[in-house]
């Protein structure tokens, strides 16, 4: 018996709208992951991306467990000596509140040039609005 790979051109890509309103950031990040790798469907295979298109609306509205709102500090250094720069989450999220769910998203996904492919079919919006009607996306019910 051979084993299927799934070749790019057979793969039928599917648009998938969530809400992250009232849902556990890493939770929600997961599943995020998985939907953007393509793990949810039969034909996964690990080197062909598989995966399906996400769009998340109201990622302001995500919610952190425990006293993470007040800790987390997310930090980045700009190249330069004493370049260490730290951002709180309260900061993060009255100024980026996108990108919370992004880093919490892209450090769940590998470091490989797939993976950078598969992360550019996220898209996540602030509000409830989203470009994207055209494209008929689903609706998704995060568990």
């Amino acid at each position: 018996m051979k084993s299927y790979m799934a070749r790019p051109l057979e793969v039928e890509r599917k648009w998938h709208v969530i809400d992250a309103e009232g849902q556990t950031l890493g939770r929600l990040a997961s599943e995020i992951a998985r939907l953007l790798r393509g793990k949810n469907k039969a034909q996964y295979t690990p080197h062909v991306d598989t995966g399906d298109f996400v769009v998340v609306v109201n990622a302001e509205k995500v919610v952190v467990t425990g006293r993470k709102a007040e800790q987390k500090v997310y930090r980045r250094h700009t190249g330069y000596p004493g370049g260490l720069k730290e951002t709180s989450y309260e900061q993060m999220l009255a100024r980026k509140p996108t990108e919370i769910l992004r880093k919490a998203v892209h450090g769940m996904m590998p470091r490989t040039r797939l993976a950078r492919k598969q992360f550019k079919k996220l898209k996540i919006y602030a509000g409830p609005e989203h470009p994207h009607d055209a494209q008929n996306p689903q609706p998704y019910e995060v568990k």
